[in-house]
């Protein structure tokens, strides 16, 4: 314990160089959605290898058909091992405009009540909650001279991308990556209070459709009603996705998806969730989806069916009378307990083929796939890593669903065979993915002192 103190101590004591370091790694516009920024993710890359082979890391920058992986090792220690995932690269600025500053020039902003925040693209998603575990590291070896357990990071540079590259390279790899205990930190915290572990993710499965009608747009005038309207149809598909209760109405579209146990309803009932608060922060007041079941159960352990993006016809300014050749849609699915994604997209795909009329023709393109996941939260590490956030939060960690999906976690839990705890400390008004990034400053304090401790934990 008086080890743990001192490395608590040294975290502290080097806030202010920790923040230097992230402010570099945050300058780097590693947006790995745009080949502009091919060279700046390589950037991002080495530097982060570099910085891991300063402390003592065997630290090396791999080769993808994409963009570069970093994987360091530290295996000096006995005990458990853990292979820490996380990535570099970044979500677009776009819109640029709405940015309130520079989102590649980091800065910590200081505001009325005296809390602070730490601005930029990807101070929260995921380069600052990755150097919260570097700094860790660091603070341990800087104390005593090694960590508590074997440690290995592997840290991509296409997540916001799809990570299409990420699977063979744990396949190509598995023998060296492979640990007793995966971590992930690209999650977030219950409340600005609570720190949490997602032992729940949805998967996800997502299809673009296009149905065609004539071969060119045609006059409303001269061929309204007589001509089939791709618009008409996908409207009346896209509506049928649903029942008057909320149910998606696909055939065997809730195969694999129980009902949620008791024990897990009620530890979920106890937690302080305000669903009209929770609605009302972003303008709204009346829960959608499924009738009779709570917010939480629809976001965490329910499926979903949206429809994300649709248009057909004319849709510049003004006005223009045309009953368009071609209308699309971007459908996607998030998927629960054990919901095989493949058999989703064909069914969805039957159910569409099986509303088309005559004269009109379909076209569907994939976009990803995957299952989703669960933990066993009585397993060792989990318990540890709840303690551990419990003692430097002051607040019992709550093992919490999420209803996003990281695919990486069933990767390493089904290549690299590890359960995986995912625990990080970003917070819901951190605008990932939006103008205006931030991280809390205690986030990513307290983040690097949570990780030290669990390091500890897990050597127990």
């Amino acid at each position: 314990m008086a080890m743990l103190d001192q490395v608590l101590a040294r975290i502290d004591a080097e806030l202010d160089a920790a923040l230097e370091r992230l402010f570099a790694l945050l300058r780097i516009p590693s947006i790995s959605t745009e080949p502009a920024h091919g060279a700046d993710c390589r950037a991002a890359a080495d530097w982060l290898a570099a910085d891991l082979a300063a402390i003592g890391f065997d630290a090396s920058v791999r080769p993808t058909a994409g963009h570069p992986i970093v994987v360091a090792h530290d295996r000096a220690a006995a005990g458990p091992s853990a292979l820490f995932y996380g990535h570099y690269d970044v979500q677009p600025v776009d819109p640029l405009g709405l940015w309130e500053h520079d989102p590649f020039a980091p800065f910590v902003e200081t505001r009325a009540n005296g809390s602070r925040a730490i601005r930029a693209r990807g101070a929260s998603d995921d380069k600052g909650q990755v150097m919260t575990f570097v700094e860790a590291c660091r603070a341990w070896k800087a104390v005593a001279g090694a960590l508590p357990i074997p440690v290995s990071l592997l840290i991509e540079g296409e997540e916001e991308a799809g990570g299409e590259n990420l699977p063979p390279f744990l396949a190509a790899h598995a023998d060296e990556l492979r640990a007793d205990i995966g971590l992930i930190c690209d999650t977030g915290m219950w409340d600005a209070r609570t720190p949490a572990i997602t032992t729940m993710l949805r998967g996800m499965c997502g299809e673009e459709l296009v149905l065609t009608g004539a071969d060119r747009d045609l006059h409303s005038g001269g061929y309204g009603s007589a001509a089939v309207n791709p618009n008409h149809v996908l409207a009346r598909i896209l509506a049928d996705l649903h029942d008057a209760d909320g149910r998606v109405t696909i055939p065997g579209f809730y195969d694999g998806v129980p009902e949620l146990p008791d024990q897990l309803r009620q530890e979920w009932e106890r937690l302080d969730f305000d669903p009209a608060e929770f609605l009302g922060a972003v303008g709204l007041s009346v829960p959608a989806g499924e009738k009779n079941r709570s917010v939480l159960e629809m976001i965490w352990s329910r499926p979903t069916c949206e429809v994300n993006g649709m248009g057909g016809g004319y849709q510049g300014d003004g006005f223009k009378t045309v009953i368009p050749a071609r209308a699309a849609a971007k459908v996607s699915f998030r998927l629960v307990f054990d919901q095989d994604p493949h058999a989703v997209r064909e069914r969805f795909r039957a159910f569409v083929r099986e509303r088309l009329p005559a004269d009109c023709t379909v076209a569907f393109t994939e976009h990803g796939a995957g299952r989703a996941i669960r933990f066993p939260v009585d397993a060792p590490a989990f318990a540890r890593t709840q303690r551990a956030l419990s003692e430097e939060w002051g607040t019992e960690a709550v093992f919490i669903g999420a209803g996003g999906s990281i695919p990486v976690s069933h990767q390493l839990k089904t290549t690299l065979g590890m359960d995986v705890v995912l625990t990080g400390f970003a917070l819901d008004d951190d605008r990932i993915h939006s103008p205006n990034e931030k991280y809390e400053l205690e986030s990513f304090r307290r983040g690097a002192r949570s990780w030290a401790r669990i390091l500890a934990a897990l050597a127990d």
